[in-house]
């Protein structure tokens, strides 16, 4: 080959041996066709090793240098571990050949922990697109702390993870067994415990910061920087979810100091040269338990029939300044994590609850989104401001619901506001029609909510439902959001989007397939979709079903095939389950500085405005529309919205996740004093293993194992996902509804296992 007269940068380096046979090439031979000498020669060493360990090329033992990229024998991504010892690498990119994650057997997978960022070399690709590996390489370790039990052994101390997915023990060496503090963290409602010697933390919680990651089956060592306390401790659940999840949870110092020096009521001088509202009946409307407000909504109606819609929002940006203490954590945790008995605030309180909070009666600085609203919920003008609110009322949603369905108590008391919450009523549904005319998607999927006593102790996990009330705001902030999209897309300003791509076509077919069963289908190409499912026939006879995916730019099902759906389903037995296979059969919205709009809200252009006090991104729109109004153009680059997108995408999930934990942790801690207890429930899945049943009573879900299943030898059938009897035919499919005994909680795996109600069972219960 010639030598290349190209520059030498990290993306020629790429460019140049991803143009190579098999993407690889030694040391030499790039000295070669690049022509490097001296200095260049060093320069390239220093290039190769960026490239390394940045994961995009990866050192083979021979010295050949590999591009990740295009390669069919390398994947990059995450390590997603079994709690028995083997993994799966979820990879960032799919790989050519590959049908679903790669398999990491137990021998390699010890090398890394759950949800380390990892390079694989590809094994082998079996003819059914399934595919084994073994890790080369850890990019990124995803654990700097560890979360688990204190355990003291002849051998030595340990710490044996909460997460079953992190097999390892840690060692503790002797000294680092105890904080240096030797106090437990002080939390509200519970002493802070005195530890002496290792011994006085044996069985405790404990939170571990990791010095030697284990390999080739070797125990990570590391040393305890926190005792929790004891597993059944109050708030111990809260207090491990959030270090499982690594949420930063407290603020740093310099944080702090800034928050405090803020005034506790807005300056007069801080008013000047913005928009004044205070005089307007302003109103806030959130859940009775909301720990901040930061919108704030009024409408009007014009003689022409159009109404003017004002949604303000605290202008966070005001306080928080790019670069400032509190910018850089408020960037590095994302979002606010709410937790039912508590929030992880992304700002410090003197910001999310006391200054920018729109709190009633006191003077708040706002960024205002001003719309106007034709009789077809069309906006026809659209104007931002800066300005100044003062909070008529803080109203909360079950009081506006009950107001608004004639309770004559709630219309005495708000008398002054009932005409102004009714003309909210009318105009949320002109938007909420128009929304769905062009297709928006409305998944009214009830979510867990908990109930306390007064005590703090959970009594009850119920379904949570959205009234007029809660649509109200949701459309209110949906129009606010889309607005300032639209507007800073048109003014060519870079900034950040709230984006949901299209459906995988394998995902529509797998639902499609289940949906078939109950006789719906999404319609148009999903049907085209479906049939591209073949048979084949092994050689035992036993039939298998392979997919063939149709290409993505070949699918032209649309939101309306979802909505048109959803319409259909409306208070059919199988509503809920459909539904949220639907909902599963989406792309998760993301963050991106790339518009590509908003599949189900069927918008093209989409973002997050209306939630600074709790969300970041809300908060970077804020600073580049206040930047715009200031006339100073964006200051912040492509590059840098790019990062804040992936970050804050990130922090979302890790948000969610952990939410989503602690509700089954507190699911499955509620039920344990239920073991043996009979429960009315619905089959929300069918797999291999079993059916998963939803109780009537309480918003909980468990297994009722194959094996379990009495009278017959039952089977799944993957083609119709029904589990059937071979002898009695008798048949569990999704949506049939069956009465079951609770047998086991699984504290641990926060898993409830469930038995079905015998015939004998139900004739003894009858008879007594």
């Amino acid at each position: 080959m010639q030598k290349t007269t190209s520059r030498l940068t990290e993306a020629s380096l790429l460019h140049h041996i991803g143009r190579l046979p098999h993407f690889r090439a030694s040391f030499k031979q790039l000295i070669r066709e690049f022509g490097a000498k001296g200095g260049s020669r060093v320069e390239m060493e220093q290039l190769l090793k960026k490239l390394t360990d940045s994961g995009q090329v990866i050192e083979l033992r021979g010295g050949q240098y590999v591009v990740i990229r295009g390669s069919r024998e390398f994947a990059i991504g995450r390590l997603n571990m079994h709690r028995d010892g083997y993994g799966f690498l979820i990879s960032d990119k799919p790989v050519e050949g590959i049908k679903g994650d790669v398999y990491i057997p137990k021998e390699s997978a010890s090398q890394g922990m759950h949800g380390d960022r990892v390079i694989v070399h590809i094994a082998r690709i079996e003819r059914d697109g399934r595919a084994d590996g073994e890790i080369v390489k850890v990019l990124k370790r995803a654990h700097v702390t560890v979360v688990g039990t204190f355990q003291v052994k002849r051998r030595g101390n340990f710490v044996q993870p909460q997460d079953q997915r992190i097999r390892q023990w840690i060692e503790i060496p002797e000294g680092m067994e105890i904080p240096s503090s030797g106090l437990s963290v002080n939390r509200v409602g519970v002493e802070p415990y005195k530890i002496g010697k290792p011994e006085d933390m044996d069985g405790m919680i404990v939170n571990v910061e990791i010095l030697d990651y284990a390999e080739d089956q070797d125990n990570a060592v590391g040393r305890v920087i926190e005792v929790l306390g004891h597993t059944g401790d109050f708030g111990i659940d809260v207090e491990i979810i959030i270090r499982k999840h690594h949420i930063p949870h407290e603020f740093p110092e310099p944080v702090l100091q800034q928050a405090r020096a803020f005034p506790a009521e807005v300056p007069f001088e801080e008013i000047l040269g913005r928009r004044d509202f205070r005089d307007l009946a302003i109103v806030t409307i959130d859940g009775e338990t909301a720990r901040d407000f930061d919108d704030a909504v009024w409408v009007e109606r014009h003689a022409n029939g159009h109404y003017t819609l004002q949604v303000h929002i605290a202008d966070v940006s005001h306080y928080v300044r790019p670069g400032s203490p509190i910018d850089e954590e408020a960037a590095m945790r994302g979002t606010s994590v709410y937790f039912p008995d508590r929030a992880v605030p992304m700002l410090p309180v003197e910001l999310s609850s006391e200054l920018c909070s729109l709190k009633p009666h006191v003077d708040r600085l706002v960024l205002s989104a001003l719309l106007e609203i034709d009789g077809q919920g069309d906006v026809v003008s659209q104007d931002f401001t800066r300005g100044v609110i003062r909070s008529a009322e803080r109203m909360t949603y079950t009081n506006v619901h009950l107001l608004l369905n004639g309770d004559a108590e709630q219309r005495k008391r708000y008398a002054a506001l009932v005409p102004r919450f009714e003309l909210m009523q009318e105009l949320a549904l002109k938007l909420n029609r128009k929304r769905v005319k062009r297709g928006s998607i409305d998944f009214d999927l009830p979510e867990p909510l908990i109930e306390f006593d007064p005590e703090g102790n959970m009594i009850g996990v119920l379904r949570s439902e959205r009234s007029i009330a809660h649509r109200i705001i949701e459309e209110f902030m949906l129009a606010a959001n889309e607005a300032v999209a639209s507007h800073l897309e048109a003014a060519k300003l870079a900034s950040i989007y709230r984006i949901h791509e299209m459906p995988d076509p394998k995902r529509i077919m797998d639902f499609e397939e289940v949906a078939s069963h109950f006789g719906y289908s999404l319609g148009g190409e999903a049907v085209a979709v479906r049939k591209f499912r073949n048979v084949e026939r092994k050689r035992d006879g036993r039939k298998v079903y392979t997919d063939v995916v149709l290409p993505s730019e070949q699918l032209t099902v649309t939101s309306r095939n979802y909505q048109k759906l959803v319409a259909k389903l409306e208070g059919k037995p199988e509503e809920r389950i459909l539904t949220y296979l639907m909902l599963r059969s989406l792309k998760q919205a993301r963050y991106s500085e790339v518009n590509s709009g908003h599949f189900a809200l069927a918008a093209e252009s989409y973002t997050h405005f209306t939630s600074p006090i709790r969300r970041y991104p809300d908060l970077i729109v804020h600073r580049i529309l206040s930047e715009y109004l200031e006339k100073k153009g964006s200051s912040i680059s492509e590059e840098r919205l790019h990062t804040i997108a992936d970050d804050c995408s990130f922090t979302e999930r890790r948000s969610d996740d952990a939410e989503r934990e602690l509700m089954e942790w507190k699911k499955a801690k509620f039920m344990e004093d239920r073991v043996g207890d009979q429960f009315k429930g619905l089959i929300t899945s069918t797999t291999r293993f079993g059916f998963f049943v939803e109780l009537a009573d309480f918003f909980v879900e468990g297994l009722v194992p194959l094996d379990s299943l009495e009278g017959d030898f039952f089977k799944f059938h993957e083609n119709t996902r029904k589990i059937i009897g071979e002898r009695s035919r008798k048949m569990f499919s999704i949506g049939d509804e069956v009465e079951v005994i609770l047998d086991r909680v699984d504290a641990v795996e926060r898993k409830l296992t469930f038995s079905l109600v015998s015939t004998d069972t139900k004739k003894k219960k009858k008879k007594r």
